[in-house]
């Protein structure tokens, strides 16, 4: 049983899984930079310093304790970490797309197939016609 387990962890396929994982969470950790760090700034100046996270709609207020505790929380829809979440989601989008095209365009065009040449029965047809002039 551990030597197939370990044949069938050295095959090919489960380590080029296992470096996409890699890499894809490496990646990820690039573009959720990218978003988090450069665009959604950019975004915050174009709504006017509005800051989506905070956005939200309370149900109902915290009560709080004589000594300053927090006997019950804050209950509340925060639709604008929802709005963060829509953004991010389009900014990752585009960035993947454009990561994408880009690796496309590295890639060479299938070569076109040669032309099909005449099957075996025709060429014996042939060297039995020529055979017989």
């Amino acid at each position: 049983m551990f030597k197939e387990f370990k044949n069938f962890i050295m095959t090919g396929n489960v380590i080029d899984l296992a470096v996409a994982v890699l890499l894809a969470s490496a990646m990820g950790l690039v573009v959720s930079g990218f978003v988090n760090d450069i665009m959604m700034p950019i975004v915050g100046y174009f709504t006017g310093g509005v800051d989506f996270a905070d956005m939200q709609i309370v149900l109902s207020e915290a009560v709080m304790a004589a000594d300053g505790t927090v006997e019950k929380p804050e209950s509340a829809i925060r639709y604008g970490k929802w709005i963060n979440s829509i953004i991010n989601l389009v900014i990752v989008g585009a960035v993947l797309f454009v990561i994408v095209k880009a690796y496309n365009k590295t890639k060479r065009p299938p070569e076109p197939k040669a032309p099909k040449g005449p099957s075996q029965e025709e060429l014996l047809t042939q060297i039995r016609d020529l055979l017989k002039k």
